[in-house]
């Protein structure tokens, strides 16, 4: 019990780590490398569960898992795609 209390930090983050990874890889795979969208989801599919939203007209991809949900969008081709910051 000891050591689960000495990494709490870092377990609390893990879930936002993997909606995070999520969005911006699959963003990546399709806005920046033009990939199919089935070859990027199955690029990104993790062992945990997750859902992936994409808005092809904004070029942005919305990734949920373990109750938490991060975004990322296209910004151009020099900077490619970023996260988006979420709320408060």
């Amino acid at each position: 019990m000891a050591v689960i209390w000495v990494w709490r930090v870092q377990l609390q983050a893990f879930p936002t780590i993997i909606s995070a990874y999520t969005a911006k890889e699959y963003c990546s795979c399709r806005y920046v490398m033009n990939h199919p969208a089935d070859y990027c989801e199955s690029y990104v599919k993790q062992w945990l569960p997750s859902t992936l939203t994409e808005s092809p007209s904004d070029k942005r991809v919305t990734a949920s898992g373990l109750g938490r949900e991060s975004s990322a969008q296209w910004q151009g081709a020099r900077q490619g795609c970023r996260l988006l910051p979420t709320g408060p």
